[in-house]
């Protein structure tokens, strides 16, 4: 069953749509979550899980920042263990433009705050004992990075939420949003509708459907990324960053006995394909051979695809549509929505409720690409 009526109707169930709820709830606020599958389903379930502050766009570090803060006191506030290892984010650099705008990048973050520093190859060859140095200028290196379980993160923020009297609709999709003179009033769903003032659009890599249903263009198209799981690794070195070789954006880090390990794919294409295949696999192999070439030889237990929701300039979209009144809007997060989800869900909290965000995010606003505000293109991506 769905209310007649609530302040606030929030559309996705992955980490920034709970996050989202959770916040508003916390705040006093009656909010409804709708999501057309389970929670945490779309992308949050199938991202690798990295939570970092090292992006070269001061905005994405201090989202990266204050979500780092939220993961770390996660326990006492939602609630919940979410497997959180500070290991650390060690980017291996062998091209000498990538050299210099990592070391502008790390004053940057440390202008705000972050513990980041430049490594030697040999330093970061010793973090991480698969790397071999080869072609390798330098490395940046953050000790508070890491990575956490994003299942256990989407658990701990509904579970909180409906502490606080959220309604959590699963497996309920969004058929349609109702407009009467420039005012949202209703969200309309398969199973009834819902009276409404204020609309947040937190879909995902499904949010440009969202925003259709009111007449608003968020440039958002989904891009497939596949992930594979090794089999138990003998001698798992302990502490070992999240490390990613960015000349060809293969990474990996620990994952239970095994390793978590994934690249981009140039060659793949815009759509909302999730079946796993082999092609991309010829480029990883190379890729392996010659940063990690201990990893080649162990087994591969499972894998998987999810969806990036990509914008042009790889940041993220959030803010408020000029019109209709009240739809907000958080997504196109090009695969840092996982990592800025605690922080976005407190952005998101404060603009529904009218006050100055914890974290000014007017430069995300998606009317950058209508040339109202300038696109601002995030440099440190995976």
């Amino acid at each position: 069953m769905l209310p007649s009526r609530a302040e606030v109707v929030v559309i996705g169930g992955g980490v920034v749509g709970v996050s989202t709820a959770f916040h508003l709830a916390e705040a006093g606020v009656d909010v409804l979550l709708l999501e057309r599958d389970e929670l945490g389903s779309g992308s949050t379930s199938k991202a690798a899980g990295g939570v970092r502050a090292q992006f070269s766009d001061p905005v994405n570090i201090e989202l990266g920042q204050r979500s780092l803060r939220a993961f770390e006191n996660f326990a006492q506030r939602p609630g919940g263990e979410i497997d959180l290892k500070q290991f650390g984010y060690l980017f291996l650099l062998s091209d000498p433009e990538d050299v210099a705008a990592f070391e502008n990048s790390v004053r940057l973050q440390n202008s705000l705050g972050v513990p980041s520093r430049m490594l030697t190859v040999a330093q970061a060859c010793e973090l991480s004992p698969y790397v071999v140095p080869d072609g390798l200028l330098a490395a940046a290196f953050s000790p508070t990075d890491g990575h956490c379980t994003p299942e256990a993160v989407v658990q701990g923020y509904a579970q909180a939420a409906r502490r606080y009297g959220t309604l959590l609709r699963r497996h309920c999709p969004v058929t349609g949003i109702e407009v009467s003179d420039g005012q949202i009033t209703a969200v309309h769903t398969n199973f009834g509708s819902v009276e409404t003032s204020t609309v947040v659009c937190a879909a995902g890599a499904w949010s440009a459907a969202v925003a259709q249903f009111v007449g608003v263009e968020l440039p958002v198209r989904p891009l497939r990324r596949q992930i594979l799981v090794t089999e138990p690794v003998p001698d798992l070195p302990p502490r070992m960053p999240f490390t990613i070789d960015f000349a060809t954006s293969f990474y990996f880090h620990d994952e239970g006995p095994g390793l978590l390990i994934g690249m981009s794919d140039p060659d793949e294409e815009y759509g909302f394909r999730l079946g796993t295949d082999d092609r991309w696999l010829g480029r990883l192999t190379d890729a392996v051979a010659r940063r990690a070439p201990r990893l080649a030889d162990i087994g591969v237990a499972h894998g998987w695809a999810g969806l990036y929701e990509v914008t042009p300039d790889h940041n993220a979209l959030v803010g408020e549509a000029e019109g209709p009144s009240r739809f907000l809007y958080a997504t196109g997060f090009s695969g840092h929505g996982f990592l800025q989800g605690p922080a976005i869900g407190e952005v998101l909290r404060d603009l529904v409720l009218g006050r100055p965000p914890v974290v000014d995010v007017s430069g995300l606003d998606a009317r950058r690409f209508a040339g109202a505000t300038a696109t601002r293109p995030e440099h440190n991506r995976v």
